[in-house]
C-alpha cells in the first residue's frame, strides 16, 4: 500500500499550516486598562519627585531694572522701574519688575494728588443744572445787613459766569430779548415764565412781590434773570421810579445801600439792569461807585439803551465791567403788529452785526409777540441766548 507499517504514528504527515491567533474584546480592553494605570503611576512618581526638587530650590531673586529717572549717584538703590502710563489721566502709578527667570511681575498703586493729575470738572462752573438752577451756590453769597449779596467766589467763579445760560457756541445769528418788570404783576409775571422760550432773559424789579418764588420758576424754567434798580430820570420826581430810586443828590455810600437792598432781593441773577435813570446814567460822579461795586461783585450791568447821554459805556470800558446795551424797546406801542414788526428790524440789525439785544416788559400783548417771533424765528437759524452772552463782548452802541 505503500505505507511503512513500521513507522511511528503521526510521522511523515504533510506540516499543518499556522492558524491565526484572535483576540477578543474583553481582552483588548482588558490590556488598555491596565496600561492606562501604569502610566498613571509613573506620571505620579515623577510629579513627586519634581516637586521634592522644587521645595528644595531657593526662588530666584526679584532683580529690579533702573528707572530713568533714578539718581545716578546712588546706584545700590534703584527703586523699581516706573514705566511710562499709558493714559496720563489714569492717576495710577505702575510698576514693572524683571524676575531671574524672565518672567515680569506688574504692580499698581495710587499715584498722588500734586495738582498735576486729572482735572476735576465743575459741572456748576457752566451754567447750572436745572435741577439745582433754583438753588444758589453759597460759594458766591456773603451775608449783610441787607441780605445775601452776590460775590466774586474764592476761586475767581463770578455770578454773571455761575447763573449764566449756556447757549450753542454757534457762528450764527444771535438775539438777546430782555422782559422787565417782573413781580409786579402776578398774573404778567406767571404768564411770561410759562409762555416764553428759556433763551428770553428775565428783569425782576426790586419792588415786586413773591421775587424769591418768582425767580425759583423762572430759574428751573431755563431763564437767566437780572435785577431791575430803579435810577434818577430828568423828570423826578414828577416821574417817580418807586422806592429805593438812587439819586444824584443822595451821598455814594447811600446809594451803594439802596442797590444792596435791592440786590438782597433774589439771588441766581446775571446782573443788574436800570429802570428808567436818564439823569443818573448821565451823572459820572454818581454812577461810577455804583458800577465798580456791580464790577467788584462779579456782575453784569445792563443799559436799557433809552438814555442817549449815558455814560455807562465809558465807565465799564475803564473798570473792565461786563456790559451790554438795548438796541431797540419792542413795545413802545403796545399792539401785537406794532411789537412784531419791532422784533423782525432786531432781526435785521442782529443780521447786520452778528447780534443784538432788545429790552420789552411784562405785558399781554409782549408776551404773545414774542412767543410767536421766537418760533419762527429759531426756524431761521436765529438763537435766542441769554443776556450774558453778549455782555461778555459788548461795546458801546
Amino acid at each position: 500500500m505503500g505505507t511503512d507499517l513500521h513507522a511511528p504514528l503521526g510521522q511523515n504527515r504533510p506540516a499543518a499550516k499556522p492558524r491565526a491567533r484572535r483576540f477578543s474584546a474583553v481582552s483588548v480592553f482588558a490590556f488598555l486598562a491596565v496600561s492606562c494605570v501604569l502610566g498613571l503611576s509613573i506620571y505620579g512618581m515623577r510629579g513627586d519627585a519634581a516637586l521634592k526638587q522644587a521645595a528644595t530650590t531657593t526662588p530666584p531673586t526679584p532683580q529690579a531694572v533702573p528707572s530713568p529717572s533714578a539718581n545716578a549717584e546712588e546706584p545700590a538703590a534703584l527703586p523699581p522701574s516706573v514705566m511710562p502710563r499709558s493714559n496720563p489721566n489714569s492717576g495710577a502709578n505702575i510698576e514693572r519688575t524683571l524676575t531671574d527667570d524672565g518672567s515680569i511681575v506688574t504692580k499698581y498703586t495710587p499715584r498722588p494728588r500734586d495738582g498735576g493729575g486729572p482735572v476735576l470738572l465743575d459741572a456748576q462752573r457752566i451754567g447750572q443744572d436745572p435741577r439745582v438752577a433754583a438753588q444758589p451756590n453759597e460759594m458766591l453769597l456773603e451775608e449783610s445787613p441787607h441780605g445775601r449779596l452776590p460775590v466774586v467766589g474764592p476761586d475767581g467763579l463770578r455770578p454773571m459766569d455761575q447763573y449764566a445760560r449756556p447757549w450753542s457756541g454757534a457762528r450764527g445769528t444771535r438775539i438777546a430779548i430782555v422782559v422787565g418788570g417782573l413781580g409786579l404783576s402776578q398774573t404778567g409775571t406767571q404768564r411770561a415764565i410759562q409762555q416764553l422760550p428759556a433763551g428770553v432773559t428775565f428783569a425782576f424789579a426790586a419792588s415786586g412781590n413773591s421775587l424769591q418764588r418768582w425767580m425759583q420758576e423762572a430759574r428751573r424754567s431755563g431763564h437767566e434773570i437780572l435785577i431791575q434798580v430803579p435810577f434818577e430820570p430828568f423828570d423826578y420826581p414828577t416821574n417817580d421810579p418807586g422806592p429805593g430810586t438812587l439819586l444824584t443828590k443822595t451821598s455814594a455810600k447811600q446809594n451803594l445801600e439802596r442797590l444792596h437792598d435791592a440786590m438782597g432781593k433774589i439771588t441766581n441773577y446775571t446782573g443788574i439792569m436800570n429802570y428808567l435813570g436818564g439823569r443818573y446814567l448821565a451823572d459820572t460822579d454818581a454812577l461810577e461807585p455804583v458800577l465798580r461795586d456791580i464790577s467788584k461783585r462779579g456782575l453784569l450791568f445792563l443799559d436799557d439803551g433809552t438814555s442817549g447821554q449815558s455814560k455807562t459805556a465809558i465807565i465799564a470800558k475803564a473798570i473792565d465791567l461786563p456790559h451790554a446795551f438795548g438796541d431797540l424797546t419792542l413795545d413802545g406801542q403796545l399792539q401785537s403788529d406794532a411789537i412784531l414788526k419791532k422784533l423782525d428790524e432786531l432781526e435785521r440789525i442782529a443780521a447786520r452785526n452778528g447780534k443784538a439785544v432788545g429790552i420789552a416788559s411784562a405785558f399781554d400783548e409782549s408776551i404773545d409777540a414774542i412767543r410767536k417771533w421766537s418760533e419762527e424765528a429759531s426756524q431761521r437759524g436765529i438763537e435766542i441766548v441769554g443776556v450774558s452772552t453778549l455782555a461778555s463782548e459788548s461795546v458801546a452802541p
